[in-house]
């Protein structure tokens, strides 16, 4: 497929700046792909299509305050530092990006806030990209506490164009958020409350989590016509014994296996037996999703309304078909339905 097949327009005030009051009470459109129906709903309403036995795979990474602003010595200029990856703790180096890059050159330092915290730019990697190593004299327990109070929640200013505000802390966090390392949420665990979760088990649904520490990388522009030639970054990931036992009983007994995102579900696809199994690892994915694509676990999904041209529209499509999801995201714009990280969902049966 091409780039262009997934070109269209979504009205600015389509793309949603805030969450809805309550999680679970955003929009839901269910789309049945041996039908074609399109059904329009609230997201508590996804009780109505599962029950025992039925498996949830939730991404459990944890967004940490990536944003943090410096100073470059001498200038004092102010250089926003965006946090993408740890490359080794004891060294404190991470790979980050910069802005405005061209003031920043190898050896600068930079200094945040009234705290101890100091960084040193040791490399160049892309032309926003930087190693960086930080000073600080402390404990790890410090630095990640140090790191904790002087970040910033990571929305995408280039998309959601408000400041960000304390609320965000929260709301940009999954009640599956437990093992740190996302610079970005997993959307579409965001619409899942305490309440919903506990009404699913009493249906008998069993929910079960992997992790991928999702990347900015996700939410990278594609730049090549030819899908092929796209090459997305690496993610670290886990996939637990006790979910590959859970998420093969229900394969085993024909029920449904909903990956919670499309970080679940490329988590899912990337560790899969000969005989078509989940099976249980830890390493890194690039693994980029695109029509056609033959799944071999996940048999449903839910999944945000992505922007056009986006990897993650693209994974969706080839979830759902191509034709089917153009279609939906045509009717989501007819209907008013919120875009993006903070908008409404669907579920693609």
């Amino acid at each position: 497929m091409k780039l262009s097949d997934f070109k269209f327009d979504v009205p600015k005030k389509l793309i949603a700046l805030y969450p809805t009051d309550n999680r679970d009470e955003s929009r839901l459109m269910v789309v049945h792909r041996k039908t074609g129906q399109i059904e329009h709903k609230n997201f508590k309403d996804i009780l109505e299509y599962f029950g025992d036995g039925d498996v949830f795979v939730t991404n459990d990474t944890k967004v940490f305050p990536a944003r943090l602003y410096g100073n470059k010595e001498k200038t004092g200029a102010q250089i926003e530092v965006f946090l993408l990856r740890e490359l080794n703790p004891d060294l404190k180096l991470w790979d980050v990006l910069v802005d405005p890059a061209r003031k920043i050159r190898v050896g600068n330092k930079l200094y945040f806030g009234d705290s101890d915290l100091v960084a040193e730019v040791i490399d160049n990697t892309t032309s926003r990209g930087r190693t960086i190593r930080f000073l600080f004299d402390g404990t790890p327990e410090e630095f990640e506490k140090t790191i904790d109070s002087l970040g910033e929640t990571p929305l995408l200013k280039e998309i959601i164009d408000r400041k960000v505000e304390p609320e965000d802390r929260d709301r940009y966090q999954t009640v599956f958020a437990k093992n740190v390392g996302a610079v970005a949420a997993p959307t579409a665990g965001l619409h899942f409350t305490p309440q919903l979760l506990k009404r699913l088990e009493l249906k008998g649904v069993e929910v079960t989590p992997i992790t991928l520490h999702v990347g900015l990388g996700t939410f990278r522009q594609v730049d090549v016509e030819d899908l092929t030639k796209h090459k997305m970054d690496s993610e670290n990931y886990n996939i637990p014994e006790k979910t590959v036992e859970l998420v093969n009983e229900a394969l085993d007994a024909k029920k449904r296996v909903v990956a919670v995102g499309t970080t679940s579900l490329k988590t899912i696809e990337s560790s899969v037996t000969a005989g078509g199994r989940l099976k249980a690892s830890t390493g890194w994915t690039d693994k980029f999703i695109i029509p056609p694509y033959d799944f071999k676990i996940a048999n449903s999904l839910i999944t945000n309304f992505h922007l056009p041209e986006s990897t993650l529209l693209m994974t969706a499509a080839a979830f759902g078909g191509y034709d089917l999801i153009m279609k939906a995201y045509k009717e989501a714009i007819k209907e008013k339905y919120r875009f993006f990280s903070y908008g409404d969902a669907m579920l693609i049966l």
